[in-house]
C-alpha cells in the first residue's frame, strides 16, 4: 500500500527530472570588442548493479543498468557583453537522457533547465529568466557526491528510470527545481553575499476542489552566504529559505502556507573537506521544492540533514563518505517515513576533463507509523565522467 502511494502520487510524473550545475570552465568560442561567447558540457555514463530488498518479497531483484549518474548529460552556452558600466550576460543549458533505447526508440527528451539573462554592475547582479531556486541551492551544489551516482530506490520507481538517479535528493535535502524568477545578488562584501528573488509560485492547494486555486503573491526565496578563513581552514557557510501561500476561491478549502529553511557549512583544510547541512520545511514536498505530486503530499512537513567528509590523495584521487536522512510526518498519506542514504565514493581525476568514479550506495525507507522497513537498496556504480 505504501509503495503504491509513494510511487504513484509522489514521483511518477517527475521521475525523469534532471539535475546539473554549470561547468567550472568553458571553451571560449568568441572574444572580441567586449563580447564573449563560450560553451561548456558534461557527459557521464555508469555501469550499475542494484540489489533491492523490498517489504514485498515478490519485488526483490538484482538489476543491471548502464545509465547516467546524479548529474545528466548537458551542453551549455554562455554569452557576455560589456555596455558602458554594465555587463550583460546570458546562459542556456540543454540536458538529455542517454536511456531511450529499450522501449522509447530515439525519444530522448531535451530539457532546458537554464535560460536566463543577467545585468551586472558594481552594485551587484540581477538575473531574469529560468534558473535553479535559492531554497536548498547550496545544500545540493556543495554535495560531495554530486558527480557520483546516488540512490535509486525501487519504491520510488528509479531502478527502471530512464533519467538520472536521485543522489541525496529526499535523504538530506529537497531538489531546488529550476523556475521562472527575478533574482538580485549583491556583490561580495568581505565574504558576505546576499541573494533574494521572486519566483513563479506553485500550486499547493487541493486540486479536487470545486473552486479555483490561486496565489496572490509570488514565492519569495533568499540565500545568504558567508566565506572566511579560520585557523587555517577555508569556511563557506550559508542559510537559505522560501515562503509562499496558496488559496482557493472556495472558502471551504484550506489555505496552505509553504515555507522552508536550509543551512550548512563547508570546511576545507588542505586535502580534507567536511560538509554538514540540513533543512526544515512545512507544506513542501520533501523531494522537490516545486511541490510535484498530489495535493496531499504538498502539506507534508519534513526535516533532514547531510553529513559528509572527503580526503584527496596526491591531488588526483578523492575518497568521500556520506550519510543523509530525511524524515516526513506523513501528513495526507497517513504514513510517516524515514529516508536514509549511506555512500562511499572514489573519484580519480585522469586530468582536468576526465574522471573515473566508483561508488557504493545504500538506501533505506522506514515506515515509522507501522514500525517496518519498506525497502533496502544496495547499489554499486562504476562510471566515466567527461566535462569541459
Amino acid at each position: 500500500m505504501y509503495k503504491n502511494k509513494i510511487a504513484c502520487t509522489l514521483l511518477t510524473p517527475i521521475a525523469l527530472a534532471l539535475l546539473s550545475t554549470p561547468a567550472a570552465a568553458a571553451i571560449t568560442l568568441y572574444d572580441e570588442d567586449g563580447t564573449t561567447f563560450s560553451a561548456d558540457g558534461y557527459v557521464n555514463a555508469f555501469y550499475v548493479q542494484t540489489d533491492t530488498d523490498n517489504i514485498n518479497d515478490d519485488l526483490d531483484r538484482d538489476q543491471a543498468r548502464v545509465k547516467m549518474g546524479f548529474l545528466p548529460n548537458y551542453i551549455g552556452f554562455n554569452m557576455g557583453k560589456q555596455v558602458g558600466d554594465l555587463t550583460l550576460g546570458a546562459r542556456s543549458s540543454f540536458w538529455v537522457t542517454i536511456n531511450d533505447s529499450e522501449t522509447n526508440g530515439t525519444s530522448s527528451a531535451i530539457d532546458v533547465r537554464q535560460f536566463y539573462g543577467t545585468i551586472a554592475g558594481d552594485w551587484g547582479e540581477v538575473l531574469v529568466g529560468k534558473d535553479f531556486g535559492l531554497f536548498s541551492r547550496s545544500n545540493i551544489l556543495l554535495d560531495e557526491m554530486l558527480a557520483g551516482y546516488g540512490q535509486v530506490s525501487d519504491t520510488l520507481g528509479l531502478v527502471d528510470g530512464g533519467g538520472v538517479s536521485f543522489g541525496n535528493i529526499g535523504s538530506g535535502y529537497p531538489y531546488p527545481f529550476p523556475t521562472a524568477q527575478i533574482t538580485y545578488r549583491s556583490p561580495l562584501m568581505g565574504g558576505l553575499r546576499i541573494a533574494a528573488g521572486i519566483m513563479d509560485p506553485v500550486d499547493t492547494t487541493d486540486d479536487s476542489a470545486v473552486g479555483k486555486n490561486y496565489q496572490d503573491a509570488p514565492r519569495f526565496e533568499t540565500e545568504i552566504t558567508y566565506q572566511f578563513d579560520l585557523a587555517g581552514a577555508e569556511i563557506y557557510s550559508w542559510i537559505n529559505g522560501g515562503y509562499q501561500t496558496s488559496e482557493n476561491t472556495d472558502d471551504s478549502v484550506d489555505d496552505v502556507t509553504s515555507q522552508g529553511i536550509g543551512y550548512g557549512v563547508q570546511a576545507k583544510m588542505g586535502a580534507a573537506s567536511l560538509v554538514a547541512s540540513g533543512f526544515d520545511a512545512e507544506g513542501i514536498n520533501p523531494f522537490f521544492t516545486n511541490n510535484a505530486g498530489e495535493a496531499v503530499l504538498r502539506e507534508i512537513d519534513s526535516t533532514g540533514y547531510l553529513l559528509q567528509g572527503s580526503y584527496t590523495f596526491g591531488g588526483k584521487t578523492r575518497l568521500a563518505l556520506s550519510y543523509g536522512k530525511t524524515e516526513d510526518d506523513g501528513n495526507g498519506i497517513g504514513v510517516a517515513a524515514d529516508y536514509e542514504t549511506r555512500a562511499v565514493g572514489l573519484f580519480h581525476s585522469i586530468n582536468d576533463n576526465l574522471t573515473l568514479v566508483a561508488e557504493y550506495n545504500q538506501y533505506e525507507i522506514d515506515d515509522r507509523t507501522n514500525s517496518q522497513k519498506i525497502e533496502e537498496t544496495d547499489t554499486v556504480a562504476l562510471g566515466v565522467v567527461l566535462n569541459w
